[in-house]
């Protein structure tokens, strides 16, 4: 990923993105640009290395802010976009919910949160296997007169299987059995048609709703 020089930017007209994550900016992009007319969405990771801020909030939504209003901080820009999403499991009571990233215990170990799911799993029949994605995406603006902060929220139901398939995707995506693609996993889903029926993609459209 390039990097740009922050202070070739109009902070009026550029929205950083808190991922290093190129295409999830491009997703965002996507379905915000058309009611952001004239922005320039850039991913954090493009504009140097920053440390990644302690996400110790007690939703979805509080941990999209910390992040969005980390990246202004560090950055000095007017516009940030963050998301937070996570897998809630009914069997589980919601669980892992906003931990699902870390737990099994290490940041991004996909395979050990899988190997975890599968184990918690492991008695609960098919029909008591139900569970949702859901995803927080917020805006934040800042000016002279303050702090402005809008937000989407966004849901993808489905179950969780017995075992993984696919190779696409990240995450509980080779696990969750989509309502709307039936007899499918996430993971086995074209980039494509997973970003039309994603959690996130839910949360841009609700979040664009509110920028028309």
């Amino acid at each position: 990923m390039a990097f740009v020089d922050i202070s070739t930017l109009d902070p009026t007209h550029t929205v950083v993105v808190a991922t290093g994550n190129a295409h999830k900016v491009t997703e965002i992009e996507a379905i915000l640009s058309p009611v952001m007319d004239g922005v320039r969405f850039l991913a954090l990771g493009e504009l140097g290395d920053y440390p990644d801020p302690v996400e110790d909030g007690q939703t979805f939504h509080d941990n999209a802010l910390i992040k969005a209003r980390a990246a202004l901080d560090e950055t000095g820009l007017t516009m940030a976009v963050a998301d937070d999403s996570g897998l809630c499991v009914d069997a589980l009571g919601g669980a892992p919910g906003i931990f699902s990233a870390r737990w099994a215990g290490e940041h991004g170990n996909d395979d050990a949160n899988n190997d975890k799911l599968l184990v918690e799993l492991a008695d609960v029949p098919a029909e008591k296997r139900g569970a949702h994605f859901h995803s927080s995406v917020v805006l934040v603006q800042r000016d002279e007169d303050g702090e402005e902060v809008l937000s989407g929220e966004g849901d993808c139901t489905g179950s969780i299987g017995f075992k993984r398939r696919g190779n696409s995707g990240f995450g509980y995506d080779p696990l969750f059995l989509l309502d709307d693609v039936p007899g499918k996993t996430m993971a086995e889903l074209e980039p494509e048609e997973k970003n039309a029926l994603s959690h996130r993609f839910h949360a841009l459209q609700d979040l664009a709703s509110k920028l028309r």
